[in-house]
Order: structure tokens, then C-alpha cells, then sequence
């Protein structure tokens, strides 16, 4: 059994406090699924086995399953299921592993996986006192990296920052400053030129958002790309960890909203459907790693799709690897023996520029690379990315 992508779009990605910060995330959910119920009529909504989409918060109004959520808000039909994953940054791309699993398991024939973060929306939350009549309480914000921290946990395996980890990276792999730079300062070119080109219309869907005086304002890009970064300007730059550190807020992914959904769909589903196929999905992996190089996730991870695949790194025509950090890119890059600037990764740019919202992105990097495929007219993509406490997941998706 065959499980195909047939459908795959986007909002665009707004920056932190940006555009979409309006948007709850149920909300910001249901903008790709109300456009894939626009754009395939001839689909039968009511035989959708499952919406499974990734969300990495789900501490504020993202809460109550926000798949459900925005599967009922976006106007599908009420008796289509809905169930939200966490593999934090990973969880797009795993969202669409495990609805991939169903549908080569035979469990059903049609599908939507994607994901949605609102990081601009992401709350401060209080824990319950830890002993009766207490005076204290501690606010944690849950915008990313650690909260609640298990003191066991610190022990064994510490509990570094996002930015921290990056350090780490840099630091035992010897990554420099200068090219951490150099890799962010590709990653807008080329997203730039992209934009200019219109590469991304194919994967983005118009956001109308609402003013209290005129028109409404129709939103239509990616927001967080800065096309007139220069080398000096991200060298004039300070360290997020230490001001003399590597790792700063140019050659660092940003803290993003927006969502992102695909249709899938078995042999059987596209028959019915009358469905389109436009890549099947080939293998999927994860693996673990020392959670204080989360970065290097990538490595194993790949190591192990290519096997499930019966591939080599070789016949990979495109590969999206999710830009979390300069640092650890280019030591995944690096240990897989590709130059810094190879061409046929992050083709249009990456999350340095394009921003991540942590549970669309591993959604949107198969998006892009399905639509790449199809316009360059290659065979195989791999879509991988790193994950927070030490994990990295990867897939290969095969253009139809």
C-alpha cells in the first residue's frame, strides 16, 4: 500500500507578534484546511479517517487538541476525528509519519497531517504551589525551550537552552563564527530571490486579516525573511548566549506563527477521490541523540531513512533541512560529507529566513520540497530537522 501526497498548503509564516499574532491557533489551524476543502471539491470530507496535526505548545489556546479544534472551525464534518502529536520541532513531519503509517498499514485511505504553532500567542503559566498555605508561585514562559524542570532530569542529562545547544554544537564541532554567518546570509539570499520569483505561490494560501478602520489587509508572504541582510550586519551581531558567543539572532532560526496541512491518500483514496497524487511518501525515521547537541539529530536520523529506503544520500535530489540553527545545519551538512553550499539544500531558502513555527515546520518543509520536486522535475527529497531533548526525524517522499 502506497500512501501519496496529494495536496499541500501553507499560510504564510509571520513573525513574533506579527501578522498572524491576531490568529488563535485553533484559528491558525483552520486556515490550510479550509483551503483544502476549497481546492479538492471532489473529495468526500465525511471519509477522512483522521486529522493528525503537530503542535509543539498546546499550553494555551492551543489546549484542547487544536487538530479537533480547528478541524471543526475550518468546517469539516463532525464526525471526521482529530488528534494532535508532539515531537516538538518535529512534529509536522511526524504528524504526516504516522498518518503515512495508517495508510501503508491499511488502516484508512485518506487523510490530512500538518501542523500549526502560534508562538507570538504562546502564554505564561503558573505551576500549583508545592506545599500547603505557600506564598510563592513561579511563571514560566512557554514560548519555547524548557519549563518545569524534573531536577533528575538536570542531573543526568542537563538542561540547555535552544540557543545553548546551538553553543554546543558549535563548540565540539568546531564551527566557526564566520560561517554560521555565511550559511545565514545564503539562506536570505536565496530565500529573497525565491520570493521575487514567486516560488512559494504554489504552497501559500492568503490570510485576509481584518482592520479596525479599511480594508482589509491581505496577507500573502512569509514575513520573517530580511532580504537586505548583509555579512557586516550579521557580524555587528551579539551572542544569545554569551555576547561573544557564535550563535545569534542572524544565524538562528525565529520565533514564528502558521500552520500547514497536506492531503494524503492510499491508491484506494485516490480512486475514490478522483485525486491527483504529486509524491508518495517512501520512509520515515527518527532517532536520539545527547540532548545538549540536539542539533546533530539530523545525522542518525538520516542514516537510518536511507536504509528503510534502499537509498544513498547520492540520489537525493532536494534536500529541506530545517535551518533551527547555523551551527548545527552545517555540522549535519558537514558529517554527511556535503559542502556548506550545496545547492540542493534549502534550494529556496530555509528557517533562518523563512522562520519556524515549531509544529508547521517539518509540515512545510515536505510542502516545499514536494513543490520543488515538481518544478525541477527531480525524483527524491529528504526532509529532515532537528528536535529539542535530542532527537532528529527524517522522510523521503518520491515525486509521482
Amino acid at each position: 500500500m502506497n500512501a501519496y501526497i496529494c495536496d499541500a498548503v501553507r499560510t504564510p509564516f509571520g513573525k513574533y507578534a506579527g501578522a498572524l499574532s491576531s490568529h488563535r491557533s485553533d484559528d491558525l489551524g483552520a486556515l490550510p484546511l479550509k483551503s483544502l476543502l476549497l481546492r479538492n471539491a471532489d473529495v468526500d470530507w465525511s471519509l477522512v479517517d483522521d486529522v493528525i496535526y503537530g503542535c509543539a505548545n498546546q499550553a494555551g489556546e492551543d489546549n484542547r487538541n487544536v487538530a479537533r479544534m480547528s478541524s471543526l472551525l475550518a468546517g469539516l464534518p463532525v464526525q471526521v476525528s482529530g488528534t494532535t502529536i508532539n515531537r516538538l520541532c518535529g512534529s509536522g513531519l511526524d504528524a504526516i509519519g504516522i498518518a503515512s503509517h495508517a495508510i501503508k498499514a491499511g488502516a484508512g485511505n485518506l487523510y490530512i497531517a500538518g501542523g500549526v504553532e502560534s508562538m507570538s500567542r504562546a502564554p505564561f503559566v503558573m505551576s500549583k504551589a508545592l506545599s500547603a498555605f505557600s506564598r510563592s508561585a513561579k511563571i514560566e514562559d512557554t514560548t519555547i525551550g524548557w519549563r518545569f524542570i524534573n531536577p533528575l532530569m538536570k542531573s543526568m542529562y542537563g538542561v540547555d537552552s535552544m540557543p545553548e545547544t546551538a553553543e554546543n554544537v558549535a563548540v565540539d564541532f568546531q564551527i566557526s563564527r564566520a560561517d554560521q554567518d555565511a550559511f545565514a546570509l545564503r539562506s536570505q539570499l536565496k530565500t529573497a530571490i525565491a520570493q521575487s520569483k514567486g516560488l512559494f505561490n504554489d504552497e501559500i494560501i492568503s490570510v485576509t486579516l481584518a482592520q479596525k478602520k479599511g480594508d482589509p489587509i491581505i496577507f500573502s508572504q512569509d514575513e520573517h525573511p530580511r532580504a537586505h541582510t548583509t555579512i557586516e550586519s550579521l557580524q555587528k551581531l551579539s551572542g544569545v548566549v554569551t555576547p561573544t558567543g557564535s550563535v545569534t539572532a542572524g544565524n538562528a532560526s525565529g520565533i514564528n506563527d502558521g500552520a500547514c496541512a497536506l492531503l494524503l491518500a492510499s491508491d484506494e483514496g485516490i480512486k475514490q477521490h478522483s485525486l491527483t497524487p504529486k509524491a508518495k511518501i517512501i520512509a520515515v525515521a527518527s532517532a536520539g541523540v545527547p540532548p545538549r547537541i540536539m542539533g546533530i539529530g539530523p545525522t542518525p536520523a538520516i542514516a537510518k531513512v536511507l536504509e528503510k529506503a534502499k537509498l544513498k544520500l547520492n540520489q537525493i535530489d532536494v534536500i529541506e533541512l530545517n535551518e533551527a540553527f547555523a551551527s548545527q545545519s552545517l555540522a549535519v551538512l558537514r558529517g554527511l560529507g556535503l559542502p556548506d553550499d550545496a545547492e540542493h539544500v534549502n534550494p529556496n531558502g530555509g528557517a533562518i529566513a523563512l522562520g519556524h513555527p515549531l509544529g508547521a515546520s517539518g509540515a512545510r518543509l515536505v510542502t516545499t520540497a514536494t513543490y520543488q520536486l515538481m518544478r525541477t522535475g527531480g525524483r527524491y527529497a529528504l526532509c529532515t530537522m532537528c528536535v529539542g531533548v535530542g532527537q532528529g526525524i527524517a522522510m523521503i517522499i518520491e515525486r509521482v
